[in-house]
């Protein structure tokens, strides 16, 4: 079976680049080992080189493992927590009042 690639904007491709090196900048301020943390998250070492590289093929549960390991689950809660555009539009909708339309006479 053949990896499906992925390709991604270089916006996107910063921003992993820069969860990866938050990632072990983490694991070496508490001094664990890639070995250490990759056996504790249930994955091999490659594979957690991979998550520190910030590569888009490693899935998210591999990164949540990684993170619940250093203690740093909690950061999930903040993804897409604030949604500015969300927002507007739904209360762009809401402020929208639709038009009745009056009832024939029979």
């Amino acid at each position: 079976m053949t990896k499906k690639s992925v390709t991604l904007s270089p916006t996107l491709n910063d921003i992993m680049l820069s969860i990866g090196e938050n990632i072990k900048l983490a694991r070496l301020r508490r001094k664990i080992t890639t070995a250490m943390l990759a056996e504790r998250a249930g994955i091999s070492r490659p594979t957690l080189t991979k998550v520190e590289n910030g590569e888009s093929t490693v899935s998210m549960g591999v990164y949540a493992s990684v993170l619940f390991c250093l203690g740093l689950e909690k950061d999930l809660l903040h993804l897409a927590a604030d949604d500015p555009l969300g927002r507007r539009l739904q209360d762009a909708e809401l402020t929208h009042t639709k038009e009745r339309v009056a009832k024939r006479k029979k």
